[in-house]
């Protein structure tokens, strides 16, 4: 049985059988994954493998040919990318994609939605908190910030929606090592609050430490499933899959 088809009663996103073609080319091969409440789930992979393609999939801003995309049972898949963000899940692109010419707080303003019922609030004194260096730039139009700094604001606007889960493509792609920590404290504290995360993460080491659970993609489907430590364990699979 697939991963998606166990009906976990702790599930809260499940994918199911998910194909997407980039024009002609067929990227997502029956892709299937869930992530559980309060879970972290790294999602590994070479590039080309699919990673970001299945994100961009749930999120409606790629649109799935075949397949299903559930948030605690409401299928999602063919809707609009603002009806999935509205139901609960936020995304944090690769590419950053601030309000140029907006300031760090206007950005951060942008993102702000009520809470459901039951879950942690975000603030913007969270954020703070988290990135000091956005406290001291708030002022400061977001395209003139730094590609660290961009990502450190990504991050913040998607929280202060207040999702349940928050999927996050590369976050410390070319930033320098103290920004690392910081963004890999963050994740841990979503977590600690009760937000769900699927974390696409180059870097094993920082994947690993911060996962619940990881899965590994190749050739656009889901390969391994398991535990980080049994994925570490396991040096065969990741000669196979992860090395480059």
């Amino acid at each position: 049985m697939s991963a998606a088809g166990k009906n976990d009663q702790g599930s809260l996103l499940e994918v199911a059988e998910l194909h997407a073609h980039y024009g002609k080319s067929h990227i997502l091969h029956g892709v299937n994954l869930r992530v559980g409440e309060r879970e972290v789930v790294s999602l590994l992979g070479r590039n080309g493998s699919g990673r970001s393609t299945t994100m961009k999939a749930i999120m409606g801003l790629v649109a799935p040919s075949a397949g299903q995309v559930r948030l605690r049972g409401r299928e999602l898949a063919g809707q609009r990318p603002y009806a999935i963000c509205r139901a609960g899940i936020a995304y944090v692109p690769e590419e950053r994609e601030v309000f140029a010419n907006l300031t760090v707080e206007e950005n951060l303003r942008m993102g702000e939605q009520p809470a459901p019922a039951g879950a942690h609030r975000w603030r913007m004194a969270d954020m703070f908190d988290y990135f000091p260096r956005l406290k001291e730039r708030r002022g400061t139009r977001a395209g003139s910030l730094s590609g660290g700094e961009q990502q450190m604001l990504t991050i913040c606007r998607s929280l202060l929606g207040n999702p349940r889960l928050i999927l996050i493509d590369e976050p410390t792609e070319g930033l320098a090592p103290k920004i690392v920590a910081q963004v890999g404290e963050c994740i841990r504290d979503m977590h600690a609050k009760g937000v769900s995360v699927l974390l696409v993460e180059q870097k094993l080491a920082i994947a690993l430490k911060v996962a619940t659970r990881v899965c590994v993609m190749g050739h656009g489907r889901i390969v391994f499933e398991g535990s980080p430590q049994a994925l570490a364990a396991d040096q065969a699979l990741v000669a196979q899959w992860l090395a480059v």
